[in-house]
C-alpha cells in the first residue's frame, strides 16, 4: 500500500521507512511535488498531526498520515512540549534547543522526561490517531552522534545510553515513533490494507 507521509524531514522519513519495513510504500511530500508550508498551529501535539494530515489530504485527495512529536520534561512543567522543534527559536536548531533544555534543567535534580509521537491518518473514510510514548530522562550533556533532534540528550528508560548512542536497530524498536507506527500499521493490517 502506498501512503503519503506529510513530511519533508529527511531524518524522520528515513526512520519511519526503516521501522515500517516492507509493509508500506511511503512517499514524502517531496516525492509528490508538494512544497507548501503546512501549518502547525493547533496548540497540541495531536492537533498538529491532524492539522498536517488534513491539509495534505484535502489538497491532494490521497490517504495520508502525518506525525508530530513532543518532548515533555517534568521539571519544566511539560516543556518544550508542542514547541519541541522550535523551543530555542523559529530556526528549529537542534543544538540550540538542546542547549536551552540543558541550561534550564541546571537547577533541578529531577531529569525525568517523556517523548510522545502522535500519528494522524486521514482518508476518505475518516480520521484516526495513534500515540506512542517512551519515558526516560535527560542526560547532563549531549552524547552520541546518531539520531536527530533531541536524541543526544534523551536516555530512554531501561538504558544507560542516549538515543544518539544506541544502535539504530534498538532505537527503532523502543522509540515513541516506533510505538506509534506499530499501532498504526496494526490498524492497517486489521483492515487488510497491508
Amino acid at each position: 500500500m502506498e501512503l503519503v507521509f506529510a513530511t519533508n524531514n529527511a531524518h524522520k522519513l528515513d526512520e519511519v521507512k526503516t521501522i515500517a519495513g516492507r509493509k508500506l510504500e511511503i512517499v514524502s511530500l517531496k516525492n509528490i511535488g508538494y512544497f507548501k508550508e503546512i501549518p502547525e498551529t493547533s496548540g497540541t501535539i495531536a492537533g498538529n498531526a491532524l492539522q498536517k494530515a488534513r491539509t495534505v489530504f484535502r489538497e491532494i485527495g490521497n490517504a495520508c498520515f502525518a506525525d508530530d512529536t513532543g518532548l515533555e520534561i517534568s521539571a519544566l512543567h511539560g516543556l518544550p512540549g508542542v514547541d519541541t522543534a522550535h523551543y530555542a527559536g523559529p530556526e528549529r536548531d537542534a543544538i540550540a534547543n538542546m542547549e536551552k533544555v540543558l541550561q534550564e534543567l541546571k537547577p533541578f535534580n529531577d531529569r525525568s522526561a517523556r517523548f510522545i509521537t502522535v500519528i494522524a491518518f486521514v482518508n476518505s473514510s475518516g480520521e484516526w490517531i495513534f500515540e506512542g510514548e517512551v519515558k526516560g530522562e535527560i542526560a547532563n550533556q549531549m552524547q552520541g552522534e546518531g539520531g536527530f533532534g533531541y536524541d543526544p540528550i534523551f536516555i530512554p528508560e531501561g538504558h544507560s545510553e542516549t538515543f544518539a548512542e544506541l544502535n539504530p536497530k534498538v532505537k527503532n524498536v523502543i522509540s515513541h515513533r516506533a510505538r506509534a507506527l506499530k499501532l498504526f500499521t496494526s490498524y492497517l493490517a486489521d483492515l487488510h490494507l497491508i
